[in-house]
């Protein structure tokens, strides 16, 4: 049964804005497929849904910056399905800032990474914290490299699954499994949204 407020605001596509369910069908078809990645430093293996260009930058600054959650739902089960031969792995993610999450209210990697454990019926846990400093969007590929620096929260399970939404360089999932590996992981795994090439 729908409830008023579904009726009142219908879910709409994040990328062309037609009524449905978060990703309609013909835009799910037009996302073009990542390329095969190398994995960054510290990671066994980095896997991307698609590459960040045209439809793909729409549905991640939708669920990014405008809180666009349904389509959140789609995305992570195809992310889960990729990660499926991944036994006995938990899914974590590299975090945002405090600030980043205080001033939009959520981060959409912890979303993502809740979702993926969801679809794949994996514990999650938050095992990483950010430590403040600049955003990586906006920086050009030398200052990327730098990475951002996280500290483990406890100690870290065998096996990680770790999500972000959007790779560049690999800097943010390389700090991540850095800091995973000094805190107990012998496998980490990235998946992610998207990839620039």
């Amino acid at each position: 049964m729908r409830s008023l407020l579904d009726i009142a605001l219908p879910c709409r596509c994040a990328i062309c804005s037609e009524p449905g369910d978060g990703l309609c069908p013909g835009c799910l078809e037009s996302l073009p497929v990542s390329p095969a990645l190398a994995p960054p430093r510290g990671l066994d293996d980095l896997v991307a849904l698609w590459s960040y260009d045209g439809p793909t930058k729409a549905l991640v600054r939708a669920f990014k910056y405008r809180n666009h959650r349904d389509a959140i739902v789609t995305v992570a089960s195809s992310l889960a399905a990729l990660a499926a031969h991944e036994v006995d792995a938990v899914v974590t993610w590299a975090p945002t800032t405090v600030a980043r999450r205080r001033s939009r209210g959520f981060d959409q990697s912890e979303l993502l990474a809740r979702e993926v454990a969801r679809a794949g019926s994996r514990p999650v846990r938050r095992l990483l914290a950010r430590e403040p400093g600049s955003p990586q969007t906006g920086l050009d590929r030398d200052d990327r490299h730098l990475g951002p620096r996280f500290v483990a929260r406890r100690r870290s399970p065998p096996r990680v699954i770790l999500i972000d939404d959007v790779t560049t360089t690999g800097a943010t999932l390389s700090a991540a499994a850095r800091e995973l590996r000094w805190a107990g992981a012998e496998r980490v795994v990235g998946l992610t949204v998207a990839v620039t090439e």
